[in-house]
Parts: C-alpha cells; sequence; structure tokens
C-alpha cells in the first residue's frame, strides 16, 4: 500500500530528517518527496509518497509525537483513495459534465455522492453517470432551510469535500466555516471588474484581450478564498460574445478538474491566505 503524509509547521531545523527517519524506521520507502519553506510565512510545508510501511498505526503515532514537539498539522492517507464529494451545480453543465467524465474515467480520484442542483436541468447529466441527484430549490424565504438539507446529506454520505461546479448560489458562513478547506469553487477571471449578470458582455464590450478562472477555496469572504489554479487564454476583437463564453467555459472546466485533481492527491496544502501546490 502506498501512503501520502502532508504537513505543515513553523519552519525549524531538522524536520525532513525527522519525518523520513520515522517513515524508514517502519520500512517505508520513500517514492516522491517535495517540500517547500516560505520565508514570509516562516512555515513548512512537505508531501512525501512512500510505500511498505509495516504498522500504518505505529506511523501514525510516531508522527503523532513529531506533531507535538514541532507544533505540527500533518495528513497520512492511503493514495489513490477516492474522495467521497459532493458537487452542486445549478443550470450550466460544464463543469459538472467534465468532472463527471473524468471521475469515471478514473482521472481524478473522487467519488461522486451525489450531485446538488438548484433547478432540475442537470438531471439527465447525473442519472447518465449513474450518480444520485439532489434537487434543493433556494429561494431568500428557504436558503436555511436548503442548507439544513446539504449538511444532513453530507452526513448521510460521509462527503469530504464540496465542489461548486458553477452552483449560483452564495453559501452561508454557518456551511463555509462547517467545511473550511474543503469546499472548492470556480469562477471567470473577470471578478472583480465586471460583477453581476453578463459579464461576458460587459468584457466584449471593453476589449479583453484574456479570459480566463480562478479555483478557490472558499471562505465567508466571497470570491476571496486561497487560489488554488488559475489559466488564462488569449481572446480578439473578432470574438463573439458566444464565443467568448464558450472559450470561457473551456478555461472554468479545465481549472476546476486540475483544482479538485491537485485537492483529493492531497496536493494543496494550505499557506495562510494562500496555497502551497505540489503539483
Amino acid at each position: 500500500m502506498e501512503l501520502v503524509l502532508t504537513l505543515t509547521c513553523p519552519d525549524q531545523p531538522g524536520i525532513v530528517h525527522a519525518v523520513t527517519g520515522a517513515i524508514a524506521n517502519h520500512g517505508g520507502n520513500i517514492l516522491e518527496s517535495q517540500q517547500y519553506g516560505d520565508a514570509t510565512s516562516k512555515r513548512f510545508h512537505m508531501r512525501v509518497e512512500a510505500e511498505g510501511v509495516g504498522e500504518v498505526d505505529q506511523l501514525r503515532s510516531q508522527l503523532g509525537e513529531l506533531a507535538a514537539k514541532m507544533d505540527m498539522r500533518w495528513s497520512l492517507t492511503e493514495a489513490g483513495r477516492a474522495v467521497p464529494t459532493i458537487i452542486m451545480a445549478s443550470k450550466e453543465g460544464h463543469c459538472l459534465s467534465d468532472l463527471l467524465y473524468h471521475t469515471h474515467e478514473g482521472q481524478i480520484p473522487i467519488d461522486v455522492v451525489a450531485v446538488v442542483a438548484n433547478h432540475e436541468d442537470l438531471r439527465p447529466l447525473a442519472e447518465f453517470y449513474h450518480t444520485p441527484f439532489h434537487h434543493i430549490p433556494v429561494t431568500k424565504e428557504t436558503k436555511h432551510q436548503a442548507e439544513d438539507q446539504l449538511m444532513a446529506l453530507l452526513e448521510e454520505t460521509g462527503a469530504e469535500l464540496i465542489v461548486l461546479a458553477r452552483y449560483m448560489q452564495i453559501l452561508s458562513d454557518r456551511v463555509c466555516e462547517a467545511m473550511a478547506g474543503r469546499i472548492i469553487n470556480i469562477h471567470h477571471s473577470f471578478l472583480p471588474s465586471f460583477k453581476g449578470a453578463r459579464p461576458y458582455q460587459q468584457a466584449h464590450a471593453r476589449g479583453v484581450k484574456l479570459i480566463g478562472a480562478t479555483a478557490h477555496y472558499v471562505t465567508p469572504d466571497l470570491d476571496e478564498g486561497p487560489i488554488i489554479e488559475q489559466d488564462v487564454i488569449r481572446v480578439t476583437h473578432a470574438d463573439s460574445v458566444p464565443e467568448l463564453v464558450s472559450q470561457g467555459q473551456d478555461v472554468e472546466r479545465r481549472v476546476l478538474s486540475r483544482a479538485v485533481r491537485w485537492h483529493a492527491q492531497n496536493r494543496v496544502l494550505l499557506n495562510g491566505h494562500s496555497t502551497v501546490v505540489f503539483s
């Protein structure tokens, strides 16, 4: 069995020696090791893949002792483990379709335990991939009850990750805090310049030459969570609004899929308001 160890702690001498020594003490062979020391935050980040560990519980115990000494936040999981995930969407299906396809093909290590949407439009897509679909309508008056349903579904399914695949509703602070570091959102790159409805029309009217997307963790501060991945493409004056929308959706689905894949592979470590991504 292969394991993935990730850790974050104050930068200090001896971290790598202590961690690799603990793995070696239990018969582990290191397959991959990446590390980064942030000179600004003075935090050290590390990701290690190892095989051949004899007694995983004993390794966990030793890592726990190291964590106490070094003020370390750490995680040890089985490599390739499919993360139970709820995908939330509204009407646009490009991001949901891409995630379901790549998951079905074994290219993203998640287990989509449910698709949740505030409209019925994407039910056929979820059913095509044999994924449970839950229609949870949201209005101003029913928002709290809708989130009660979502929280109940999280508990029922054991979901460890929520992906907002163009879900056009704002999650409350209650949900954001309960799933801190475990909700990923995608949005176009026009923010904060072109807010609200019809952003591509606004961008086209201003002659924008670059369009892109940003995937980030969700926090109570709207669209200001730690960024995981971004990408852009060039466009010209000759591109119509529908062409901009199509190209923008293509970037969104690619960026979101990469962000979800890296999160599920334990390649994203929080670093204050930023992230370290061992891609």
